[in-house]
């Protein structure tokens, strides 16, 4: 294991930390949240999460065993855009939110937006900062990952935060 590859491992490891996070927080908000939707789209993204942490630990796996960083997997790790929603579901998972209030749904798709919006950034930061082009391109993958998840969770929140602020609270 060359001294490059002790240093791209413990940012690899960072990020695997981040991830597990990232999974944490989703599992714990699908006890407080009361509509199927939202709680199927969490467990999708989930399973997605869990692939970003397959993708990671092979890349470690590798750097570790000892091979040079061109050489550490990335084949086979193709991760299909989200579609957590159709639009038939976002639209009765935003009226279900409004009948019911749900007030703590647009908290916790706040802090799932900040979660990912973070990530994304991160990963996007490291992908700048590598040099040897696999690192890149994987740092770059996750990046576009977290950003379609970031821009999900940025929709829902934008679109009931709006749809609260319209209410016609105490009357």
């Amino acid at each position: 294991m060359t001294k490059n590859n002790d240093k791209i491992i413990k940012i690899f490891e960072y990020a695997l930390g981040q991830e597990h996070t990232g999974i944490s927080f989703f599992r714990t908000s699908i006890d407080r949240m009361g509509i199927g939707a939202a709680i199927s789209a969490f467990k999708k993204l989930i399973a997605e999460e869990e692939k970003h942490v397959a993708f990671i630990n092979k890349i470690i796996k590798d750097l570790k065993g000892g091979a040079h960083i061109e050489n550490a997997g990335l084949k086979n790790f193709t991760i299909p855009d989200s579609n957590f929603f159709d639009e038939r579901a976002k639209s009765e998972f935003l009226q279900q939110c409004v009948e019911g209030s749900m007030i703590p749904d647009v908290t916790v798709f706040n802090t799932a937006w900040l979660i990912e919006k973070d990530l994304s950034e991160f990963y996007a930061k490291m992908a700048d900062s590598m040099e040897a082009p696999i690192p890149k391109e994987a740092f770059d993958m996750l990046s576009n990952w977290e950003k379609g998840h970031e821009r999900f969770f940025r929709q829902f929140r934008d679109e009931l935060s709006a749809t609260y602020e319209k209410m016609p609270w105490g009357g």
